[in-house]
């Protein structure tokens, strides 16, 4: 009897998880939080601060509000942009991108060279010309590229002598090209000649070095890219003003963690006797340990749904037909474990991150189907 008693009271005992167990529970639920981010293991926080790319930093505000949230779908194109600095530390007029980071699916749909034009030196003599001609070579040859077929003209274009900025070459068949053989990326050569091709020296226009000149000037090559990776599931849009981020209840919001066993028995209860309706679900990245490689944002808010669909459902309740006669079939107990409408999210948004990768290299990524736009009865 006392033998039996003793058991009843080590079943009724509560099960509290382990500290190892809690740890392994965490350590899976961030490694599927990697896979949504389409990421193997986190990539490490820069050895040394570093400033992104102004461009970089300019396109995620443009695409994106402070929380990461998209304005509008269609601003990019593909879902990743990726921005490389070259690597020839100072030589003049030739660059070098290391692509090792891009991965083999992703899809290259534009490539641009963005060079600072500095402002022109100045000289004793007349000024006889306004423009002068820019060229952009892919070099086939890097002993020899001034050789015949020692390099491939990508773009050319006249450019102001006077004033500075960027400028921006089109050379996406270059980057194509050494995507499929990786060996054969010996880099660019730039040229600056006169309006009829004839030498200038030394040359009116320069552009900043990598080395000579400051981080936010460098050269840098930035890709626009698709990794394929697209959310299918709910009617995608863009961000309708801000007005969606105003939480539908005053509720607290909810943290991004390993989530409990067991829930207060009243507050399940309570749960089922509000009406379905969105409310705040908070994603600190400093807290799951990512800001040493996330730029923007620090975090968002991705939002939840929670609550009961009682019959009848109204409209309020944006239930599908579906919901609706499965709602009626549940009250009218037409067929046995048919279970009311779940309250889930019908539509959803895109966040960005703008992120330091494996090399360093700023990278701005577009991810669907994250944050709830709105809940209804299905």
């Amino acid at each position: 009897m006392l033998g039996t008693v003793l058991l009843l009271l080590a079943l009724a005992k509560p099960v509290c998880p382990s500290p190892d167990s809690a740890a392994s529970r965490r350590a899976e639920a961030l490694k599927r939080l990697l896979e949504v981010f389409g990421m193997e293991d986190p990539p490490p926080a820069p050895a040394h601060v570093k400033q992104p790319p102004q461009y970089m930093v300019d396109l995620f505000n443009t695409v994106a509000n402070a929380d990461g949230v998209t304005k509008n779908p269609d601003i990019l194109e593909g879902n990743t942009v990726r921005s490389f600095l070259d690597k020839t530390h100072g030589e003049k007029m030739r660059f070098l991108f290391i692509l090792s980071s891009v991965a083999k699916n992703e899809k290259i749909l534009t490539a641009e060279l963005h060079l600072f034009r500095l402002w022109p030196r100045a000289t004793n003599g007349p000024k006889r010309h306004h423009f002068c001609q820019v060229s952009v070579y892919q070099v086939l040859e890097k002993s020899e590229p001034e050789a015949p077929g020692g390099k491939k003209l990508l773009a050319a274009r006249l450019v102001p002598l006077q004033g500075s900025g960027w400028e921006v070459f089109a050379i996406t068949q270059a980057v194509r090209d050494w995507m499929e053989d990786e060996s054969s990326n010996q880099g660019l050569l730039v040229t600056v000649q006169g309006l009829g091709g004839s030498p200038l020296d030394p040359p009116p226009l320069q552009f900043a070095s990598g080395g000579d000149h400051h981080e936010s000037k460098k050269p840098m090559l930035v890709l626009f890219t698709d990794d394929g990776r697209r959310g299918a599931s709910l009617p995608m849009a863009g961000f309708p003003g801000g007005s969606y981020l105003q939480p539908q209840a005053p509720v607290l919001p909810a943290k991004l963690a390993v989530p409990r066993l067991t829930r207060p028995r009243s507050t399940r209860s309570l749960d089922r006797l509000q009406p379905c309706q969105r409310h705040p679900l908070s994603v600190d990245f400093e807290e799951i340990g990512w800001s040493g490689w996330i730029i923007s944002p620090r975090g968002y808010n991705a939002y939840h749904c929670k609550g009961s669909c009682p019959f009848p459902l109204g409209e309020n309740m944006r239930p599908t037909n579906h919901a609706t006669v499965q709602s009626i079939i549940n009250a009218l107990k037409l067929s046995e474990g048919v279970s009311s409408p779940c309250c889930v999210p019908d539509k959803l948004y895109s966040i960005n991150l703008l992120y330091f990768d494996d090399d360093e290299n700023v990278v701005l990524k577009q991810y669907d189907d994250m944050v709830a736009g709105s809940c209804g009865c299905h």
